[in-house]
């Protein structure tokens, strides 16, 4: 009960806000140059669907190689960390060892 008061309570205030936003001109010039923009972008895919889904395709396709590309790259820098505290952690053995003995 309290998350549903909550989600409706953040839509009202959320329209309430907007509505409240629109009485400033330049506000209401500026979210009617977005939604002609918005209605144009649609408007287009609409008329060409396959064209919607080959952009789709091709934004993922980016998506996913910059994703691989810094999944390497993380993968490296831990690798060249697990390196170099493989060789303090050899050398401070070899130094107890030389202690030892």
């Amino acid at each position: 009960m309290g998350k549903q008061k909550l989600c409706l309570g953040l839509l009202i205030g959320s329209i309430a806000g907007g509505l409240l936003s629109l009485l400033d001109r330049e506000a209401r010039n500026y979210a009617k140059g977005k939604m002609a923009i918005a209605k144009n972008g649609s408007s287009y895919y609409i008329k060409r669907p396959s064209e919607a889904v080959k952009s789709a395709k091709n934004t993922f396709d980016r998506f996913n190689t910059s994703f691989t590309k810094g999944a390497d790259n993380a993968i490296n820098a831990l690798e060249q960390v697990e390196n170099t505290l493989g060789q303090f952690t050899n050398k401070q053995d070899r130094e107890e060892l030389n202690n030892n003995l």
